[in-house]
């Protein structure tokens, strides 16, 4: 008979979520490049990757320490113009809705080092972001692309809504397909 042993308290790692500071943005750009090199997010390597965590007019952003070192990074911003999947939770896409895009957060920059996998990171910073959003009287949304089948995997664990699969030009030589998610209401 197998037996698994449960680790000892002291040996379970401790996960702080806080918000993101100008002090963390070296060390979330390591963590994104080692997420790049892995996995391939992002899929276009940013030319100022820093600039690119930082972003226009994000209404917050976290990062995740795990035993003291920053190993996930998560951002809500308001919704924009190219973002797909506000339209699509606000019934722009068919107009079957009264709801309005701007009522939505957009989650993005979600990434979680390779090495901190399977500790709940990207849940807890997933549920610290769609606190957020909804204090503000926001709906979370989000895109991922169709080839992370793990960060989708991750939000339809979560209960996050799939409202469309579309192809998103992202330059006139890139098309990406792309899963468009909102949160449970």
């Amino acid at each position: 008979m197998n037996r698994q042993t449960v680790p000892k308290a002291a040996e379970i790692p401790v996960c702080e979520i806080r918000q993101r500071d100008g002090e963390d943005l070296d060390e979330c750009v390591r963590v994104l490049a080692e997420v790049h090199q892995d996995d391939g997010y992002p899929v276009n390597w940013p030319d100022s990757p820093a600039d690119w965590l930082v972003g226009d007019g994000q209404l917050a952003a976290w990062v995740a320490e795990l035993d003291g070192r920053i190993v996930g990074h998560l951002a809500l911003s308001p919704a924009g113009e190219d973002d797909l999947a506000p339209a699509l939770w606000s019934g722009g896409a068919d107009g079957d809705t009264d709801r309005d895009a701007g009522d939505t957060a957009v989650v993005s920059r979600l990434f979680v080092s390779p090495s901190a996998r399977g500790h709940g990171i990207g849940a807890l910073l997933m549920s610290r972001a769609d606190k957020e959003a909804r204090q503000r009287g926001l709906h979370p949304v989000l895109d991922v692309v169709a080839s992370d089948t793990a960060a989708a995997a991750l939000y339809e664990c979560l209960g996050w809504d799939l409202l469309a699969t579309v192809d998103q030009t992202w330059s006139p030589d890139q098309t990406v397909t792309v899963h468009c998610y909102a949160a449970p209401n």
